[in-house]
């Protein structure tokens, strides 16, 4: 920035969001293993449930190794449609906070809340209202994080996963980068 003061970044990422739709949408679905994506040989998974991840059932795995992993797997066609409406909902709350806004994917953006629109000074303060609005427009869970720049904010927003919120200040950000190269190599 250029009159010194240090950015505040927010990455909001939607809890397992086209699967969360669905258990939303069909509530036969909610607490049991669900894949949004086509069943059969040539079948891939879009999302999985959280029920469903604990089983290893992932994004983009081919659907017969998902059914292997878990037998009891509901497939759940996708519908867009409805996913990208309710992107528009949560794209609205973004909005009202600042203009600064990156979206990566119906489920993901990236919010520049240094100068925001309502003059709130804390940046965890505007994530935690964030995820409350979303939660209150929606009835569905977003993961946080905040930081000042970017990738850390990136990397926040899935440590407490799901539905939670992870903060990197200017402070931590060089051991928590050195902390997990090690953790890694």
């Amino acid at each position: 920035m250029d009159d010194g003061r240090i950015r505040k970044v927010i990455h909001i990422d939607m809890d397992a969001f086209f699967a969360s739709v669905e258990q939303r949408d069909h509530p036969e679905l909610r607490g049991k293993p669900v894949a949004v994506g086509f069943d059969g040989a040539r079948g891939v998974v879009a999302a999985a449930s959280y029920e469903a991840r604990k089983f290893g059932v992932r994004s983009a795995m081919p659907s017969a190794r998902a059914r292997r992993l878990c037998p009891d797997l509901i497939f759940v066609p996708p519908r867009f449609d409805v996913y990208r409406q309710v992107s528009s909902q949560i794209r609205e709350i973004f909005l009202s906070w600042t203009p600064l806004v990156q979206p990566l994917s119906l489920d993901e953006a990236y919010l520049d809340v240094t100068n925001n629109l309502n003059g709130e000074p804390s940046a965890t303060r505007i994530a935690e209202s964030v995820r409350a609005q979303i939660k209150a427009k929606t009835s569905l869970t977003a993961s946080a994080g905040v930081s000042y720049n970017k990738f850390l904010a990136k990397i926040a927003s899935d440590m407490n996963k799901p539905d939670g919120l992870f903060v990197i200040t200017p402070d931590q950000g060089p051991d928590f980068v050195a902390k997990d190269r090690k953790s890694v190599v």
